[in-house]
């Protein structure tokens, strides 16, 4: 067996870990009503450095949270001929996927201040520095995208239910300034999901499956 039925379970402290500060306070409803426009900057800044032009490589698919920009081939033919994990490769992943999701939470209104290139603001995103000798089976990135394919399926529809929910709270955020904590429980459920799956297929850290859950 590659895996063992721990790692296929996906359970409890799962090494991904994500999660957004609630604002429990009054939203910014100027910028919320025009997000669209306002994000346009760090959306483009994003869009450079997840294609080739930017530097980095368009490598995984953008789902939920991360995909573009990641070192993935790379670092699959690491892993599987030398089974290494260069820390640089790792440190670049983790910094792109956070400032991702900054970007993402700002479009999905869970944070009203404006995505920051390095500062860590209220989205929080960790896992582990691998090691890809003892606790990386070398031949699993291989197939790791392949078996995560439930988990896309799945995210589809939670990714179009999500967007109702951010539609949803937009409303709300204009006429009460909140955002309702059910809709920003689920949207960042959604986004931690996702996280969890870049993880395990796109970015190698763990041989874990990811657990089909939206709690932490």
């Amino acid at each position: 067996m590659i895996e063992s039925d721990t790692q296929m379970t996906g359970g409890a402290g799962y090494p991904v870990q994500f999660s957004v500060e609630y604002p429990d306070r009054e939203l910014d409803r100027l910028t919320t009503a025009f997000r669209i426009i306002v994000a346009i900057p760090i959306v483009i800044l994003l869009a450079l450095i997840g294609n080739d032009w930017g530097g980095g490589y368009n490598s995984g698919p953008w789902f939920a949270a991360g995909g573009a920009g990641v070192l993935f081939l790379p670092t699959v033919l690491m892993i599987v001929f030398r089974q290494k994990y260069p820390r640089w490769w790792f440190d670049w992943n983790l910094e792109l996927l956070r400032f991702e999701n900054r970007v993402v939470a700002y479009l999905a209104l869970m944070d009203d201040r404006y995505p920051s290139t390095d500062e860590r603001q209220a989205v929080k995103l960790d896992f582990p520095y691998p090691d890809a000798k003892q606790g990386l089976n070398r031949w699993l990135p291989l197939v790791k995208w392949f078996l995560a394919i439930p988990h896309y399926i799945v995210l589809a529809f939670l990714g179009l239910a999500a967007l109702v929910c951010v539609i949803l709270a937009w409303f709300a955020i204009l006429f009460t300034g909140r955002y309702p904590r059910g809709l920003f429980d689920f949207v960042l459920g959604v986004m931690r999901w996702g996280n969890r799956v870049t993880g395990y297929a796109f970015v190698l850290v763990t041989d874990q499956y990811p657990p089909f859950r939206l709690s932490p």
